[in-house]
């Protein structure tokens, strides 16, 4: 079959269906999947054209909330050419694209157009975007939901550049004014200056001393300002990467109460522990930061319990160059892990031992993240002893972003 030829139909012997893996047919018209047909009950006729991938799993495409292209502007970082692939390759069938760190930033109808044209034709996957709240910018946040963003992220602390400058809490306010009676959704980077930075007789080549600069504090009292905000408002709020066991009481506090809340954590913080990041390994820094074993075991408890709603990449690529490599100094390297195409299978991998079946394996494997209805499917032929691998089964629940209006760039 040639790539990008459509198709009609798709067979295999294990098609995901529900919580079970079974033979069937996957019709699709216009565009969609329209019916899921059980072998013995097989209708399809004989003009339809039929891609038969033997054992391989069918099932539907992961979609990505949390991914920085970077494009337009820092295409040396990234760019949709290369980012949809990676995401294609990783059974990622739709990314929503974050307002920064592309130049200029998605914060004005105008930058939005801009950056839908820098994205058409490059896209080999479903692609939507973010907006970005900033200070100022409050009248461009109406327009640009007409126009077909997502939905809108900002930063609490310094996002890391200067384009893109954190908002104030008077800013906070009038952004939830203009986003209320909308049925959008704001986006936080939860971390707030809190505590004071680690003395500079601290090794900086040591991972402890960037972690101990960003301690669960700062992500304590942010999120208590977003349940304050979302209370009083009452705006779809969400925390994106939560790397801080500790605020999942505050947040459930919060949703008991009537905040219109969820929250989402990233491979390399259910994958990752502190203690074992070695001295100078720059390549490990994100903000906020992968913290020590038992906070990540708290995670993936949440997880499993349904606290947290979705696990995404939060892919942050950069040059090499920034990451300070050679000389190891955490402080002064870029914060950002890319994990697009391998964070998923790297996640899986390291899930706990559990007695599932295959079907259970694959579904958790799903429940990850959103699935969308269309017929974008992932065909994996995975090997027996991964297949066998241990699992954990988060519950889902509906997801909180309507990403229906991606663009097929």
């Amino acid at each position: 079959m040639e790539l990008g030829s459509t198709l009609s139909a798709v067979r295999s012997t294990r098609v995901l269906i529900g919580d079970r893996l079974c033979p069937a047919v996957v019709t699709m018209r216009g565009g969609k999947i329209h019916e899921i047909l059980p072998e013995s009950n097989c209708s399809v006729t004989a003009h339809t054209e039929v891609l038969d991938v033997g054992d391989s799993v069918v099932m539907p495409g992961v979609v990505d909330c949390h991914v920085h292209v970077n494009e337009p502007g820092r295409t040396s970082w990234e760019g949709f050419w290369t980012a949809t692939r990676a995401a294609a390759a990783g059974g990622v069938t739709t990314i929503v694209d974050m307002p920064l760190n592309s130049v200029p930033p998605t914060t004005t109808l105008d930058h939005f157009h801009e950056k839908l044209q820098e994205a058409t034709g490059k896209c080999f996957v479903d692609t939507a975007f973010w907006g970005g709240v900033i200070p100022g910018n409050q009248p461009e946040l109406r327009p640009m939901i007409h126009a077909g963003v997502a939905g809108f992220k900002c930063f609490l602390i310094h996002s890391g550049v200067e384009e893109f400058p954190h908002v104030t809490d008077s800013d906070l306010h009038a952004a939830m004014k203009q986003l209320q009676g909308t049925g959008s959704v704001l986006l936080f980077h939860a971390e707030l200056d809190v505590e004071p930075k680690p003395e500079e007789t601290a090794d900086p080549r040591q991972y402890s001393t960037f972690l101990q600069s960003r301690p669960d504090v700062m992500e304590m009292e942010a999120i208590r300002t977003v349940t304050d905000l979302c209370l009083q408002y009452q705006v779809r709020c969400h925390i994106v990467h939560l790397s801080s066991a500790k605020p999942l009481t505050l947040i459930q506090r919060a949703r008991q109460a009537g905040a219109p809340l969820t929250v989402e954590t990233t491979h390399h913080y259910l994958s990752l522990s502190a203690e074992d990041i070695p001295a100078g390994a720059t390549h490990f820094k994100c903000c906020p930061p992968i913290r020590g074993a038992e906070n990540r075991e708290l995670l993936w408890s949440a997880l499993r319990d349904g606290h947290i709603d979705m696990v995404v990449s939060d892919h942050s690529p950069c040059t090499p160059d920034l990451k300070n490599m050679e000389s190891g100094d955490f402080t002064q390297a870029w914060g950002g892990i890319s994990s697009l195409q391998f964070g998923n299978i790297k996640v899986k991998l390291d899930c706990e031992p559990a007695h599932f079946t295959k079907a259970q394996i694959y579904t958790c494997f799903l429940s990850l993240c959103y699935i969308k209805n269309i017929a974008a499917l992932f065909f994996c032929q995975l090997q027996s002893e991964f297949c066998d691998t241990h699992s954990r089964k988060p519950k889902r629940e509906n997801h909180p972003f309507d990403t229906t209006a991606n663009t097929r760039c």
